[in-house]
């Protein structure tokens, strides 16, 4: 996308954003997205779309506890009151449903929406089949195998195989009221600007593609302890950071997400408050190690690249805004292992690791990488990979050629074939990642999930890593479930199928008027709990 471009969108979320604004409070939220999220119920966008048009307003049976700011979040009932294994099949799982929850049109949620909500992801069909949350909804969920009501309260989800961690993918399955659907003469694209209806403690009350998206406190959401104290929230889609930062300095927009590192101290001293936090997040480089011919087939390459990035002068080069990565998790991280490998600034291991993969000066190493120009998680891509590509070139001698893309079209790459001409040549991704727990570890790197089946973008697959998934898969206590992702970690460091770059600190920063935020260890955040006087 054109810069030109970039700053149209912007131009339009401002004139969105300077309307005249009625007396109840009013949230506005700049977003990193290039457009505003999908409005059906699941929507696209990445895990931005998820936090700011996902569970604010359509909920799933199992949701994030994002009141803890001292530990990375986990699981707590939803839609679902609780759950459990059944006793005499542990591929099983019993979901309770909770009484007396409304959608926001005022129609009742119970077993049969559950059902038609997941025959809209999972029965191609089904008349509400919707093709485009049906492939992000099966590859966050790819061991779900079945489903059936039991009564009106209690429906049961079937995994392929039995899987201790399964909670951590029904977390993704979000529920829109079956209404909505009829209400637009069964055509999700006018669904989208009905607008749906969903359960959550925001409603969707006004979308207008492009540039914004508006909701507005649900009175009656069935938890009265996350009943929303704003009236109102703006989420406009402004993906050039530069526009941000005006936008906020202008007093068109009460918060902004990923503010450039060197745009922080000038806000702190200019009175906007910049909140920073440790949580699960990854910004590494894919390899597409499945391409015919591909370099990154080689492990020694692999690992060379990993020894040839000086990620403290990336840090530094972000004003402290995140921290080395030298795999997956963090080093701190319990679950990190003791892997062989324990990666540094080291040109001469990284020559010397290429040189043994027939790579040097006669021979350099040549690399295409995709990226986009902003997104969920993606921090500061531009300037970041560019400061790679300088690293790499004067520490190994490796030449990367960048190819920006939009966010949405960088997301559909992930979930390419290695040789597809989506992927316009290119050799790596970069494209950020949640580190939450178990159930994502074997999303991204287990053997079952190589895409376009699933998000192992790399299409690597490691014997012993499969067999720590299984042992994930099948374990009793949360001491077993522990020492498998352990096991599984330390073959991502050592058999690395990305380059691991940073772990990001989320910053963002926020208007003065903005109260009562508090950063959760979380993709996700509370909206909630946020007033605006």
């Amino acid at each position: 996308m054109t810069r030109p471009h970039l700053l149209s969108i912007a131009l339009s979320a401002f004139l969105a954003a300077t309307a005249p604004a009625a007396a109840d409070s009013m949230l506005r939220i700049a977003m990193t997205a290039a457009d505003i999220p999908t409005t059906t119920g699941l929507p696209n966008n990445g895990f931005e779309g998820m936090r700011f048009l996902g569970y604010p307003v359509f909920e799933g049976l199992v949701l994030w506890d994002l009141d803890r700011t001292d530990r990375s979040s986990a699981l707590r009932p939803g839609l679902a009151e609780r759950w459990e294994q059944a006793p005499d099949d542990p591929t099983t799982w019993i979901f309770h449903l909770r009484q007396d929850v409304r959608f926001h049109d005022g129609t009742a949620f119970d077993a049969d929406a559950v059902i038609w909500n997941l025959d809209r992801y999972f029965k191609s069909d089904s008349p509400q089949y919707e093709p485009p949350a049906a492939g992000i909804s099966r590859a966050r969920a790819p061991l779900l195998a079945g489903y059936r009501k039991i009564d009106d309260r209690t429906v049961t989800i079937t995994s392929r195989d039995p899987v201790a961690y399964f909670p951590y993918m029904v977390v993704y399955l979000l529920f829109t009221s079956p209404a909505s659907f009829e209400a637009a003469g069964r055509d999700w694209a006018r669904v989208a600007t009905l607008p749906a209806a969903g359960t959550g403690p925001f409603r969707i009350t006004r979308v207008q593609p492009r540039e914004m998206v508006e909701l507005a406190r649900n009175p009656d959401y069935w938890d009265g302890a996350h009943r929303a104290q704003v009236d109102r929230v703006r989420l406009m889609p402004i993906p050039e950071a530069n526009a941000r930062i005006a936008a906020l300095r202008a007093g068109q927009v009460d918060w902004i997400e990923a503010p450039p590192s060197d745009a922080i101290p000038s806000l702190r001293q200019a009175g906007f408050a910049v909140t920073t936090g440790s949580y699960p997040h990854i910004w590494p480089w894919l390899f597409n190690i499945g391409a015919a011919g591909s370099p990154l087939r080689d492990v020694r390459v692999r690992r060379a690249l990993n020894y040839c990035i000086d990620r403290d002068g990336l840090v530094t080069f972000l004003n402290g805004t995140a921290e080395p990565a030298v795999g997956w998790l963090k080093p701190d991280d319990p679950e990190f292992g003791a892997p062989q490998n324990r990666y540094r600034l080291d040109p001469a291991k990284g020559r010397a690791l290429l040189a043994e993969a027939g790579f040097g000066a006669e021979r350099p190493l040549k690399l295409t990488l995709m990226l986009s120009a902003s997104g969920s998680g993606q921090m500061q891509p531009l300037p970041m990979n560019e400061f790679l590509q300088e690293t790499l070139k004067q520490n190994c001698g490796v030449d990367v050629a960048l190819e920006v893309v939009e966010w949405q079209v960088l997301l559909n790459a992930m979930r390419a074939t290695p040789d597809a001409l989506s992927l316009r040549g290119a050799t790596v991704l970069n494209i950020s990642s949640t580190t939450s727990d178990v159930a994502v570890m074997a999303r991204y790197f287990g053997s079952a999930n190589l895409a376009p089946k699933g998000f192992n973008f790399a299409q690597w697959a490691d014997a012993r890593f499969d067999a720590a998934m299984m042992d994930a898969a099948r374990a009793s206590t949360p001491e077993a479930m522990d020492a498998a992702m352990r096991a599984g970690h330390e073959r991502l460091v050592d058999d690395p199928p990305w380059l691991y770059v940073v772990h990001d600190l989320n910053p963002r920063a926020m208007s003065p008027r903005v109260k009562g935020f508090v950063p959760p260890r979380s993709w996700f955040v509370d909206l909630t709990r946020i007033s605006v006087p």
